[in-house]
């Protein structure tokens, strides 16, 4: 993985790799790596899992068909 420093912004370009690193899901696996996982427990996390993808499939797949209204978008504060 590679992230550019332009202009000496070494803050940028943290937040970038931080950004890049966590879309990539490298935290996630760091903390299931970071000690033993018996497998009952790793079935079950797998299973819940698996459960919270098909909910979100169902719910946007609700949404795209106009029977659940969709979220509704923050706003945010300008910058």
């Amino acid at each position: 993985m590679q992230v550019l420093v332009r202009d000496n912004n070494v803050d940028q370009a943290l937040r970038v790799l931080k950004k890049k690193l966590q879309r990539e899901g490298v935290f996630r696996e760091m903390k299931e790596r970071s000690a033993y996982e018996k497998p009952s427990e790793k079935r079950a996390r797998e299973k819940s899992e698996a459960i919270r993808r098909a909910r979100k499939l169902a719910r946007k797949q609700a949404q795209r068909e106009g029977l659940v209204p969709a979220p509704k978008k923050k706003v945010g504060r300008g910058r």
